[in-house]
């Protein structure tokens, strides 16, 4: 038999799971992860995965195109991955 009285706890249990989630979302615009290689490139991403910063250093303008692009794919990844796991954390 239905149960009214239940499907009222689960709606609010509902919403609140939605608020609290919502939440999160905010938060996660304020977390910011940084990752640098070697003191030639660094990456300031935030929580929701949005890039915010890159910074290359003079000396790495003298790097070879192959090592310089290995560097920016190994630095970007790095700071997705502590994203990801920061925004895990948080949910």
């Amino acid at each position: 038999m239905f149960n009214k009285g239940n499907m009222n706890k689960m709606l609010k249990q509902a919403q609140a799971m939605q608020s609290k989630m919502a939440g999160v979302q905010e938060e996660l615009n304020d977390v910011i992860i940084e990752e640098s290689t070697a003191e030639m490139f660094s990456v300031k991403m935030n929580g929701k995965l949005e890039l915010l910063d890159v910074h290359l250093s003079d000396s790495a303008m003298a790097e070879e195109k192959d090592v310089l692009e290995d560097i920016i794919v190994t630095t970007v990844n790095k700071t997705l991955r502590k994203a990801k796991d920061e925004a895990q954390a948080r949910m």
